[in-house]
């Protein structure tokens, strides 16, 4: 019995073990009382944050940019496929073309500071042209060109530009595909009047070694003549030498002077239809259409919209507040915390 009582005395000396958990000095933190004792430190390092935002959003650290937005419409556009035009117009804005010929034109490898002889040229010039020039559909199926430039003026002439070299491309695409038709149905018509004139060459010596003129008539005429059908005093001057003669040519050469007769007019009328076609090509390979309508023009920025001061300044102090928090909250309970697991690692 004593050694009985003497263990449950020990065991109730014994402490049960402790666990320290980080989690429960900060969710039992005072917080007011944190920010009262601290406040001239929270305040001091929330200024210098807000100074330090100040200096960051400024032009002499990041280049303030302007943004130039247009608003369009596709116009004389085909679509190809199943896309509408609007689809098919973004297609062509967002071309490979398009954007070696705005980097050429605007020289915006040396604005973008990227030099043409690093590796990663290719790559770096296409990140930065996307990144400051988008285009996208409206709900309104229209389509917005935004550009942004550290010179307002620059960002609307970019704006014009992309307009520009989209009508540029899209007529350049079409005179090439005109071209190839407006080229056929010229060797068709070279062709065909080839043919006309051959046929016209046979037909001119029926007219003139044979005097083969009007088939019709002329056989009707031969026939009275030499079957001596004349009415009245005619009859006595009938020539009837060149009645036998043309007799004989429209006996040889009729079938000829028919087939070719009929000929000629057919092929003008297939020319005629040629004719007709290649103009109506010709049109479209010489029209100078434009291919937007322009709903919203461009205009220069009077402010910018980038970087935004306001926004950096607020998560500046969002982020010192929070910092300042965790490290007061640190220092607070580290002597508790070092006290605590003393405590534990000797028990």
């Amino acid at each position: 019995m004593p050694k009985l009582q003497s263990l449950k005395h020990k065991s109730a000396d014994i402490k049960p073990k402790k666990t320290y958990n980080m989690d429960n000095y900060f969710s039992n933190m005072n917080l007011v009382k944190i920010f009262l004792k601290w406040k001239w430190h929270l305040l001091i390092l929330m200024a210098i944050a807000a100074v330090i935002a100040v200096i960051i959003s400024s032009p002499w650290v990041i280049k303030p940019k302007f943004r130039s937005t247009a608003v369009l419409y596709p116009a004389n556009i085909s679509p190809y496929s199943d896309e509408s035009e609007t689809e098919q117009m973004l297609q062509w804005l967002n071309s490979r073309d398009i954007m070696d010929s705005m980097i050429i034109r605007f020289d915006l490898s040396k604005h973008y500071e990227i030099p043409q002889s690093h590796r990663h040229y290719n790559s770096i010039i296409e990140y930065l042209y996307n990144e400051n020039v988008r285009i996208s559909k409206t709900q309104f199926e229209s389509v917005r060109i935004e550009v942004l430039d550290t010179d307002p003026v620059r960002a609307r002439d970019m704006v014009y530009a992309i307009i520009d070299l989209l009508t540029l491309k899209i007529r350049k695409t079409h005179k090439e595909k005109y071209a190839e038709v407006v080229t056929s149905y010229k060797q068709l018509l070279d062709s065909k009047h080839k043919e006309i004139d051959s046929v016209l060459q046979q037909h001119y010596i029926l007219r003139t070694v044979f005097g083969l003129l009007d088939y019709g008539n002329q056989t009707r005429e031969v026939a009275r003549g030499h079957l001596r059908t004349v009415d009245g005093n005619n009859a006595q001057h009938v020539n009837v030498l060149e009645v036998e003669k043309l007799k004989k040519n429209l006996e040889e050469k009729g079938g000829d002077f028919i087939y070719y007769n009929t000929l000629i007019y057919s092929l003008l009328e297939q020319l005629a239809r040629i004719q007709s076609d290649y103009e109506a090509h010709l049109y479209h390979y010489n029209k100078e259409f434009t291919y937007a309508n322009i709903v919203s023009h461009p205009v220069v920025a009077d402010k910018k919209v980038y970087p935004v001061r306001w926004l950096i300044m607020a998560y500046a102090l969002v982020a010192a507040a929070l910092f300042g928090l965790i490290s007061i909250a640190l220092i607070e309970n580290s002597g508790n915390i070092e006290k605590k697991f003393s405590e534990e690692t000797k028990s």
